[in-house]
């Protein structure tokens, strides 16, 4: 472990101290839109313009600190010539109930040097000051850190292998404008039916072949594990409270009568003004015919007035074929990575 020491937290002092969300929103916001230019998606432009609406609130936002998770927010800054030019972002992970027992976790986000800057160390000392930070926060427990990096972000990635992160698998961001024009029906398509409550554990079992790492398992921030399969009657309840849906469409292997397998499963997730977002999963070994019957049927359904999204491993060349010749462009590919104190 390598201690670094914080400057003070005045604004003009060089060097590494903590974000102070009162002071400093403005200024990471502007750093982060200019480190993150050419790679940011929508969503990263809208928390841009949340930061620097949240920014002008002045006293009030004294008052959301203390509200939600927006206390939650830390991380650290780097202060050079009275000037902020470096930012770690920390968030704590949210994650499925149950998956962590003896570790906590963290995101770290918009890893940012001013340009100007680069090439100092100054990214390494934020990264550093960070992970001791989260040793600390973790409090005798295993200190667990995640992150995304565009896998063409080479400097990027060589700090964070240098800092023992590891990878856990390359994911490719798909989207799929809504249009008028509905795909032909295919023949001879496997039969598709949604999965019945009983059924999550073979649904798991498929998952289990095809998703095996815990943190590269279903993709960002849900790593493998019952409970996304098994949804409990309280987390049904909140998510038909929040507008949140989900439909569980299936391919069964039904050779084993007794006990039919699952080699094919989309999830169709739908929320208040948000893409729909696909999840698919298929036995390897009929990856095209599966995904294609999968993928034909959410098009069909709902790609004429919604926007569909999938994040999918970009190993997974059979499964890239088939969204790109159902009008699905990738849109970014990252590579998940973490982190674990030693």
């Amino acid at each position: 472990m390598v201690s670094l020491s914080l400057s003070p937290s005045d604004t003009d002092e060089e060097g590494i101290r903590p974000v102070n969300l009162r002071t400093d929103l403005a200024a990471m916001a502007d750093l982060i839109e200019l480190v993150f230019a050419d790679s940011m998606d929508s969503s990263g432009r809208a928390a841009i313009r949340e930061m620097r609406s949240l920014s002008r609130l002045g006293p009030g936002l004294g008052m959301l600190m203390g509200m939600g998770d927006f206390q939650q927010n830390m991380g650290f800054v780097y202060i050079a010539g009275g000037r902020l030019i470096g930012n770690v972002s920390i968030y704590p992970a949210s994650l499925p109930a149950g998956v962590l027992r003896a570790e906590r976790a963290w995101i770290i986000a918009n890893v940012g040097v001013h340009p100007d800057y680069r090439g100092r160390g100054i990214a390494r000392r934020l990264m550093e000051t960070s992970l001791n930070a989260l040793i600390e926060w973790a409090k005798g427990r295993h200190a667990v850190a995640l992150l995304q990096v565009e896998r063409d972000n080479l400097p990027a990635r060589r700090l964070y292998d240098s800092l023992n992160f590891v990878n856990e698998r390359v994911w490719t961001t798909w989207r799929r404008s809504s249009s008028s024009r509905p795909p032909p029906t295919l023949i001879g398509a496997p039969y598709i039916t949604r999965r019945r409550r009983g059924e999550w554990r073979a649904e798991y079992a498929l998952a289990q072949r095809v998703r095996p790492a815990a943190w590269g398992g279903i993709g960002w921030l849900r790593p493998l594990h019952p409970n996304l399969f098994h949804v409990s009657w309280r987390n049904w309840l909140h998510n038909f409270i929040s507008l949140r849906s989900m439909e569980r469409l299936i391919i069964r292997d039904e050779s084993d009568a007794a006990q039919p397998a699952v080699v094919g499963a989309l999830w169709v997730e739908n929320a208040f003004a948000a893409p729909t977002q696909l999840t698919l999963m298929v036995d390897p070994a009929r990856a095209e015919v599966c995904s294609e019957a999968l993928i034909n049927l959410a098009v069909r359904r709902f790609g004429q007035r919604e926007t569909l999204v999938i994040e999918h491993p970009a190993d997974d060349t059979a499964v890239e074929a088939v969204l790109s010749r159902y009008g699905f462009l990738p849109q970014r590919t990252l590579v998940h990575m973490s982190w674990k104190a030693s």
